[in-house]
C-alpha cells in the first residue's frame, strides 16, 4: 500500500486547522469607523487579557449618572507587552480616558488607540487603526 496519499492528507489537514485563527481574524475597517472617533472616561470594571486581542470593558456615566458598558479591543498581549504594557497596568476600578474609533454596527464597543491612566501616563494600545 502506498502511504503517501495519507501522509499529503496528513500534512494538508495540519496546515488547514493552524490557518483557522488566520481565517477567523478580522480587519479593522471590517468593524470600525475610523471617521467616528470617540474619547471616553469610565471606571474599568473588566479586562480580558487574551489572543488574539485584549478587552476593556469600562462603566461611563451620562450627565444624569446613568451608566453604559463600553467594550475596547487593543492589539494583542505581545504587542502591548512590547509598548510597555504590563498586565497590571491597568486594574478593575482604575478610571481610564479612552481615545478610539466606534463599531460601525452601532453596538458600545470601539477600538482603542490611546489609554490615559490615573496617574496620568498614555499608553498605545497596538491598534490596528489606519491612522
Amino acid at each position: 500500500m502506498n502511504k503517501r496519499p495519507i501522509g499529503l492528507l496528513a500534512v494538508l489537514f495540519i496546515a488547514t486547522c493552524a490557518a483557522a485563527p488566520v481565517w477567523a481574524h478580522h480587519s479593522f475597517a471590517a468593524e470600525f469607523d475610523v471617521d467616528k472617533p470617540v474619547t471616553l472616561v469610565g471606571s474599568v470594571s473588566k479586562i480580558d487579557w487574551s489572543n488574539p486581542h485584549v478587552w476593556i470593558y469600562i462603566s461611563v456615566k451620562d450627565d444624569k449618572g446613568n451608566a453604559t458598558d463600553w467594550g475596547f479591543e487593543l492589539g494583542g498581549p505581545n504587542s502591548l507587552l512590547r509598548r510597555g504594557w504590563t498586565r497590571d497596568a491597568v486594574k478593575v476600578g482604575d478610571t481610564l480616558t479612552i481615545d478610539g474609533y466606534l463599531a460601525k454596527d452601532g453596538s458600545h464597543l470601539a477600538n482603542a488607540r490611546a489609554i490615559k491612566l490615573p496617574d496620568g501616563r498614555k499608553l498605545f494600545t497596538a491598534s490596528s487603526a489606519p491612522k
